[in-house]
């Protein structure tokens, strides 16, 4: 039996969101843990998209993706523990 080509982008695609959620989960470096977060909202929205529901998939791109990201940007850079990181106190 073949598989569809879909079928296997979506296993895929549920790979790298596991995948993605787990590399946030487990990183020290907050930096990073953000931009693996903008690529796990980037999927979960192609996965909306798959799932034939393009307004979650535009709502997940532009709040998960965007303004979140954007929120999480600010924070560090306002938070005093990125100094702590940078020094390799934590």
């Amino acid at each position: 039996m073949s598989m569809e080509v879909s079928t296997i982008i979506q296993m895929l695609l549920v790979v790298f969101l596991i995948a993605s959620a787990i590399g946030v989960s487990v990183t020290r470096n907050l930096f990073i843990a953000v931009i693996v977060f903008m690529g796990y909202s980037s999927i979960m929205a192609i996965i909306w998209v798959f799932l034939q529901s393009p307004d979650l998939a535009i709502t997940e791109a532009a709040v998960g993706a965007g303004v979140d990201s954007v929120l999480f940007f600010l924070t560090l850079k306002k938070s005093t523990c990125t100094e702590r990181y940078k020094r390799g106190l934590i």
